[in-house]
């Protein structure tokens, strides 16, 4: 057994990279990667006071009957979210530590074992294969886990404009629920978010008369949305739903009409949906209860991701064989959780999935990964490596 992913896992954990801050993780990993033949840009993002560092790492391959190889990028993010309470950890998140079995540390397992993982299954594949028909690049940001407005989408505009040629993408993400391997995402649902403000009149509540409630206005507007099927989903995504997350309205005063009301609402949508479409909708329905945009409501939207999906096919074909060789498992392909950095890159590959190892402890107190899973999944990015190249 090599040790070589545990201990860079455990350097790139020692650096405290919370966002935006890299903490001289893509530097480590640069460190890694020039020797391999990469060619390695930093491209810096945001304002001082939020500073986002970024890496595109690329080795080219080798051109085979005038046909350019095939690019394959691994993504992912060196920041991690904040530690929490220290005094509740049992070990200082920022110092790499084993107990029973477990590495614990912040990022132990979103993602920085799946960073070290990749640059470990490169290194490994470029030693048996130096020069392989496969294109590699590494894309790297400290703007995942907040806004990501400086982030992979810069990057992805910047490849973009250049006319850069992707052809797959695996993210790191952890995507396993029982042991590595056990489930990838082949695609993320897109996400909307609505600020939606109903005007009425303050006033005496003894004279509702002389006021007009915005509460009362919107609630049967409120309760269609509630009920409204968006759509029925199809074989790759559930349906679509919309969640209230806020409502806001009032003075606190228990005699005083509200002037106006606030609700903060999301949709999670599948490719059955189009943003333009679910807004279409929900303007609809508060003109069928009385409610016109800015006399009435005021209405901001948040795009923050359209849904993506790859379908079987030659990424996800040689995902599923890797990890059936190295771990005995069938997984499960899935487009449940959350939304990641792969939405952008989406839009510029169109192959794209997710995998990294198990996800039970992330973003929590005391956050750890199996040291047992650390080869394997090396072993299947190597693995994936090699059939792409074949």
């Amino acid at each position: 057994m090599s040790f070589e992913t545990l201990r860079l896992g455990e350097a790139l954990i020692a650096r405290p990279s919370v966002t935006p801050l890299d903490a001289g993780c893509q530097a480590l990993i640069t460190d890694r990667l020039k020797p391999l033949g990469f060619e390695c840009e930093t491209l810096e993002s945001g304002p001082a006071d939020f500073r986002v560092t970024n890496l595109w790492a690329k080795r080219t391959g080798r051109v085979m009957a005038g046909q350019a190889a095939p690019l394959l990028v691994f993504a992912g993010h060196t920041d991690v979210v904040p530690t929490g309470p220290l005094a509740q950890w049992h070990s200082d998140p920022f110092v790499p530590t084993h107990r029973n079995g477990m590495l614990y540390g912040r990022g132990a397992s979103d993602m920085k074992t799946s960073l070290a993982a990749m640059v470990v299954a490169v290194e490994e594949f470029l030693a048996q294969h130096p020069d392989p028909a496969l294109s590699i690049a590494f894309l790297l940001t400290s703007d995942e886990e907040g806004p990501a407005n400086d982030g992979t989408v810069i990057v992805c505009d910047a490849l973009k404009a250049r006319g850069e040629k992707l052809d797959y993408c695996i993210v790191g993400e952890p995507t396993s629920v029982e042991r590595v391997g056990d489930m990838v995402k082949n695609g993320r649902r897109g996400t909307m978010s609505g600020k939606l403000t109903v005007k009425g009149i303050q006033g005496h509540i003894a004279y509702p008369h002389l006021a007009k409630n915005p509460i009362h206005l919107l609630a049967p507007a409120l309760a269609e949305l509630v009920a409204t099927v968006w759509d029925n989903g199809n074989g790759f995504f559930p349906p679509t739903s919309w969640q209230v997350s806020n409502i806001h309205g009032g003075t606190g005063a228990s005699n005083v009409i509200p002037g106006t009301v606030v609700v903060d609402f999301n949709f999670r949508f599948s490719t059955e949906s189009t943003p333009e479409g679910l807004q279409q909708r929900v303007h609809d329905i508060l003109a069928r209860h009385g409610l016109q945009p800015g006399e009435g409501y005021d209405l901001a939207w948040t795009l923050g991701g359209r849904p993506f999906i790859t379908p079987p096919g030659t990424l996800v074909d040689a995902v599923r064989h890797a990890i059936r060789l190295e771990t005995g498992l069938e997984t499960e392909l899935s487009t449940t959780g959350g939304t990641s950095d792969g939405r952008f890159i989406a839009q510029i590959c169109p192959q794209v999935i997710e995998l990294g190892p198990t996800n039970a402890t992330i973003h929590k107190i005391d956050e750890c990964v199996p040291v047992a899973e650390i080869e394997p999944l090396k072993n299947i990015y190597r693995r994936v490596l090699e059939a792409l190249a074949a």
